[in-house]
């Protein structure tokens, strides 16, 4: 009888485990990592953009909407001082140009820093 109790009692347990939602279990909000941090897109004015425009800072505006600081980048630019034509401005026609290898497109985004205000 002492057994049967016991295994009822556990058997209640377990499967308040399934009718209690996660989120109250933990205390924390469903879907949600302790380690995963969202992280908040800056964005900037073109003013604010076109002060970085020399060789040891230089950022660049794509698509009149997306923010990059290409500073690391310019030493290695294959096209030379080419890069620096629009530091600091719009560089949409010269980053689209035929020059550019697609995987251009893709090795950009690690230089991403935020979006031009509107």
């Amino acid at each position: 009888m002492e057994l049967i109790v016991i295994a009822m009692i556990l058997l209640l347990l377990v499967g308040a485990l399934f009718v209690i939602p996660r989120s109250n279990r933990k205390g924390k909000a469903r879907g949600t990592h302790p380690s995963v941090t969202t992280k908040t897109i800056r964005t900037y004015t073109k003013e604010e953009v076109s002060l970085h425009n020399t060789r040891t800072d230089c950022w660049i505006i794509v698509k009149d909407k997306v923010v990059y600081n290409v500073t690391p980048y310019v030493e290695e630019h294959p096209g030379g001082d080419a890069i620096l034509n629009n530091a600091g401005g719009d560089s949409t026609k010269g980053f689209y140009g035929p020059q550019h290898a697609t995987r251009v497109f893709d090795m950009v985004d690690e230089f991403y820093i935020g979006d031009l205000k509107n």
